[in-house]
């Protein structure tokens, strides 16, 4: 039997996942000693097995809790690790369920509510999420959190020169305009009309290109940019962090890769509707700013262009 201490769950998305990372590491700074673990979902655990503050990755589908079957075994393998501490950075409902039903009454368990009054909690949903961990982690007995607001990801980072060449010569800016089908109000409408100004202006010096995920290829080839796949599939985590660490420039909505340029201190710009703010998702940086507006249908080529020649000029 694997006897492990300590478990921290963070199921997704991409951007939280990349977030979490300067938690991860204060934890494992804090317990050197004791094996850390992570649990989460099948597309982070591949990269995240070799991120140097864990000891391993454990995998949860998170199939629908009617399903007993699935839920009994995830609880046996959990319980075969002998945890003693759980840092539950995902504070959902599914994993207040797994609280209840997975672990016994007296484990030590951190969440955003423990230790803390109810209406403290609330005041504190209002706060920048790196903000709302690094309060957690220090209120769980975590006193030393110096990278719980600055992720370091450059672990991520290899070299990918082969894929830039099988697409391209030079310096390239970066586009990323696509999001998840579930929020389309994060999508700003107007790349196409971007692309051509970029063309115009900077077309001699940069190739403009974008990296399109699993399910949005069809999507890419309507751009007039180079489409960077890997051999005709998409990139993969790690192939994505490097190309974006390796671009001149960036400019996403608000979606996982941007988080990544964030985190890489990159220059770039992401462009917000009122979904949420910068602020709040903790994404700004001295290099990579923000656009904020109601409604991002709303939001001109012109205004995000000269946004863009302010960092490129």
């Amino acid at each position: 039997i694997l006897m492990s201490n300590i478990l921290i769950i963070k199921h997704g998305s991409l951007g939280d996942i990349i977030q979490a990372n300067g938690a991860i590491k204060d934890i494992k700074k804090n317990f050197s000693d004791q094996k850390v673990m992570l649990l989460t979902t099948p597309p982070y655990a591949s990269f995240m097995s070799s991120c140097p503050y864990i000891d391993g990755v454990l995998i949860d589908k998170r199939l629908p809790r009617w399903n007993l079957f699935y839920l009994r075994r995830l609880k046996k393998m959990l319980q075969r690790f002998s945890f003693t501490k759980i840092f539950d950075l995902q504070n959902s409902s599914r994993t207040r369920f797994y609280k209840q039903f997975f672990f016994k009454k007296d484990i030590f368990w951190s969440d955003s509510k423990s230790f803390v009054s109810k209406e403290q909690a609330l005041q504190e949903k209002k706060l920048p999420v790196l903000d709302r961990i690094q309060l957690q982690l220090n209120r769980s007995g975590v006193s030393e959190t110096q990278f719980t607001k600055t992720p370091d990801i450059n672990w991520l980072v290899k070299n990918i020169q082969n894929i830039i060449n099988q697409n391209f010569d030079g310096e390239y800016i970066l586009l990323f305009p696509f999001c998840s089908p579930k929020l389309k109000r994060k999508k700003w409408p107007y790349y196409k009309d971007l692309i051509s100004l970029l063309q115009r202006e900077y077309g001699s010096k940069y190739n403009i290109a974008i990296a399109p995920g699993p399910k949005e290829i069809e999507e890419a080839k309507e751009f007039k940019a180079h489409t960077i796949l890997n051999n005709n599939i998409p990139l993969n985590i790690t192939e994505l962090v490097s190309l974006i660490k390796k671009s001149s420039y960036i400019i996403s909505n608000d979606t996982g890769p941007a988080h990544i340029c964030a985190h890489l201190n990159k220059k770039g710009l992401v462009l917000f509707g009122s979904h949420t703010t910068p602020e709040k998702v903790s994404i700004e940086t001295e290099n990579f700013k923000s656009i904020k507006v109601k409604n991002l249908n709303n939001l001109n080529v012109a205004d995000v262009f000269e946004k863009v020649k302010e960092s490129l000029n």
